[in-house]
């Protein structure tokens, strides 16, 4: 159901089923971390209904600040995580959940809480979620994508970057719930 080799690029039609994965995964952030992270929460495309995706989960976790990331990286490394990095503003600091070498079923970026990459990936997840001619644009882009980079994911991702941008810096004005929402249905 979820699980994609390292730099490959394959996307699956949206599985209803994602969703529930995302909220058992936030869950057991959750749990393991509840002292140290403020909130959790599924994004990315896996989280939007209706949308292609690579079949791998992508979380947010807002820590109010990054000093706790020796203490974070060992409860995380507890439930089978993996430090991959620091990614800076393309992502934050990265830990992977592998189901066997090499096969990645989860990212889960650590953010600070407010600022604006936790900001931006809750509004894009928003924006997909209720804006169907946006999903429908972004699903376009990415299949394009995804024919012409099969086995580099970092141009895949790098060559969504600019229509992230626009969207993000559009004045579309999401409802963000101030807690983790049940994905809609699509359409």
């Amino acid at each position: 159901m979820i699980g994609l080799k390292r730099h490959i690029v394959e996307l699956a039609d949206h599985d209803p089923g994602w969703g529930r994965l995302g909220v058992e995964a936030c869950q057991l952030v959750k749990d393991a971390c509840s002292n140290l992270i403020a909130d959790v929460q599924h994004v990315g495309s896996t989280a939007v209904p209706g949308l292609p995706a690579k079949p791998v989960l992508d979380l947010a976790a807002a820590v109010t600040a990054l000093d706790i990331m020796p203490r974070l990286s060992e409860k995380l490394s507890a439930i089978g995580y993996v430090y991959e990095g620091d990614c800076g503003d393309a992502g934050g600091r990265l830990f992977v959940l592998y189901s066997e070498p090499d096969i990645r079923i989860i990212h889960l970026h650590v953010v600070e809480l407010g600022g604006a990459q936790w900001k931006d990936y809750l509004r894009l997840r928003e924006i997909l979620r209720q804006d169907f001619k946006v999903r429908k644009r972004y699903a376009g882009l990415k299949l394009n994508l995804c024919r012409r980079f099969p086995n580099n994911r970092g141009a895949y991702t790098s060559a969504k970057h600019a229509f992230i941008r626009e969207i993000l810096d559009s004045d579309l004005d999401p409802e963000i719930p101030t807690h983790p929402p049940t994905p809609p249905l699509p359409g």
